[in-house]
């Protein structure tokens, strides 16, 4: 409560929260249970795609081009997660040798997750030094890779412990104006048990810098842009901006830890394996089970996190196919350009030129960027 609250006003607040708990609400969540448990469920099917359904593959078709904004079909999407699957593996295996481990992926899965040595921190403070100096040691190559920078502030925060249990690493947006800084908030339930192989880096390079701190703030901060721009979000562009930033690492001075690049292509990794579920799951006739155990297969994820996974794929069609097929767009139009534009390609510019207009459809986003190289010539 406020400070200015007097002990009877404090406490008769209390008492009509918990009247209106325990009258309205808790018996509001009980209709609803009952309903779920004896009307619901007894009418629903056993299947898990979109595909069992009438017109089932033609709505999902129609879902992938509304969340990837491209005219890619789910079976090219499919046969692209398969590729991008076995050559992130094809990595995962060579960082496994150069380190001297001698079983397979899964136990190094396991080997990562559980191993004492990667959780070395005694108190939140240490982590969240920890990504402070993730950003710090890529400020210099940041400087080189960017033109502009958001004027918006920038904080690493905990998670507020009454939301830390069910809470995801993330980025909370700051204002317009600045007068509310960006804010990524990390969820530190026992600093003892946070692994340093979870993907430190490539997280920090998603969520905060460059990723969605740079691309919400320079779009807000563009009052050029109409408000449907500055304020509105496309998934592809927004999340494929965030997943290409994590492939900059190497570029920024990051992933020189063997086990921190291993995180990284983890990362990678869950992102390519969901076009393959995805589409599996709806146009394939992929059982829920299936999916999860090809996820446990090809990446470090509890059972429990990846059914999670998975039922939000079944729940949210397609939603998840737009941060790998935006990443990929980016990197592809940045190696077009290299290519075509040799010595006079400057990557601080294309950079700049990604995120000056805001969030688009993917479409219109590749035909702006090959008006901006046809200039550069």
């Amino acid at each position: 409560f406020p400070k200015s609250f007097s002990e009877a006003e404090k406490s008769r607040l209390k008492e009509a929260y918990s009247k209106a708990i325990m009258q309205v609400i808790v018996p509001a969540y009980q209709k609803l249970g009952n309903y779920l448990q004896r009307d619901y469920l007894p009418h629903t099917r056993s299947t898990s795609g979109y595909a069992a359904i009438p017109e089932g593959k033609e709505m999902y078709g129609y879902l992938v081009k509304q969340q990837t904004t491209t005219d890619k079909t789910p079976e090219e999407i499919y046969q692209l997660g398969l590729s991008e699957v076995k050559r992130i593996r094809t990595k995962m295996d060579s960082i496994k040798r150069a380190v001297g481990f001698k079983g397979d992926l899964k136990a190094f899965f396991e080997y990562m997750k559980t191993d004492p040595k990667f959780m070395p921190y005694k108190t939140p403070q240490q982590v969240l030094a920890a990504f402070e100096n993730i950003h710090q040691r890529m400020e210099p190559n940041l400087k080189k890779m960017f033109n502009h920078v958001p004027k918006t502030p920038f904080e690493i925060r905990q998670t507020e412990a009454f939301r830390a249990a069910s809470a995801s690493a993330e980025y909370n947006q700051g204002s317009a104006d600045g007068s509310r800084p960006g804010i990524f908030y990390v969820p530190i339930l026992d600093a003892k048990t946070f692994n340093t192989t979870s993907g430190m880096e490539s997280l920090f390079l998603h969520e905060a810098i460059p990723g969605h701190h740079y691309q919400i703030s320079l779009t807000q901060e563009n009052t050029s842009l109409p408000k449907f721009r500055r304020f509105g979000g496309n998934n592809a562009y927004v999340e494929g901006w965030a997943l290409y930033c994590e492939s900059l690492g190497k570029e920024l001075g990051l992933y020189t830890d063997p086990y921190q690049y291993m995180g990284a292509l983890g990362d990678e990794m869950h992102r390519a394996i969901r076009l393959v579920v995805d589409v599996g799951i709806h146009t394939k006739n992929m059982s829920r089970e299936q999916a999860i155990k090809y996820m446990m297969d090809n990446e470090a994820i509890s059972e429990q996190g990846a059914t999670a996974e998975i039922e939000r794929y079944m729940a949210i069609p397609a939603q998840a196919l737009g941060y790998k097929i935006g990443a990929l767009k980016i990197r592809e139009l940045r190696t077009k350009y290299e290519k075509q534009l040799g010595g006079k390609f400057d990557l601080a510019e294309f950079h700049d030129q990604v995120l000056k207009d805001g969030s688009m459809p993917l479409a219109v986003f590749e035909k702006k960027m090959d008006s901006w190289a046809a200039i550069q010539k």
